[in-house]
């Protein structure tokens, strides 16, 4: 099972503080950790939402809309993708991470569709593109080739 581990943000990540180098330290050997077991597939922290963008969609119109954004508890600050047993084994880890930010903080875990879950709507060539864009992802080129 994939998840999304989210760390969410706060005052203090939208504001732009850099972490204590302790937690930094603290965070590189839970990852370490998360690697070596098997779970993390990928994760990064995100920069704070007044150097974001978000595109609104209404029909055909698109708007964009420059950061910062309010409700700063409902922000994302960064994120891990991890590969567990089930929901519990992903709570279990995220119970082991260290605190993220300086003070009160959240992770949220929220589980990936899987194309199992489309099997009543995608017949077997949807399934197909989907396995064979996957394939392609995995062995990408980086972005800077693909400008």
């Amino acid at each position: 099972m994939r998840v999304m581990v989210m760390v969410k943000a706060t005052t203090d990540s939208e504001a732009g503080l850099m972490p204590e180098p302790a937690m930094f330290e603290a965070m590189g050997k839970f990852n370490e950790e998360l690697v070596n077991a098997g779970i993390m597939r990928t994760g990064d922290g995100l920069k704070p939402s007044s150097q974001g963008k978000r595109i609104a969609f209404d029909g055909p119109s698109r708007t964009v809309i420059d950061g910062p954004f309010a409700q700063t508890n409902e922000l994302v600050a960064g994120f891990w993708i991890w590969e567990v047993r089930d929901m519990a084994e992903a709570v279990e880890w995220a119970k082991r991470c260290p605190n993220p930010m300086p003070g009160p903080s959240e992770l949220e875990i929220r589980p990936f569709y899987e194309m199992a879950d489309f099997a009543e709507i995608a017949g077997p060539e949807i399934i197909e593109q989907e396995e064979r864009l996957r394939a392609k992802l995995e062995g990408g080129a980086p972005a800077a080739e693909r400008a």
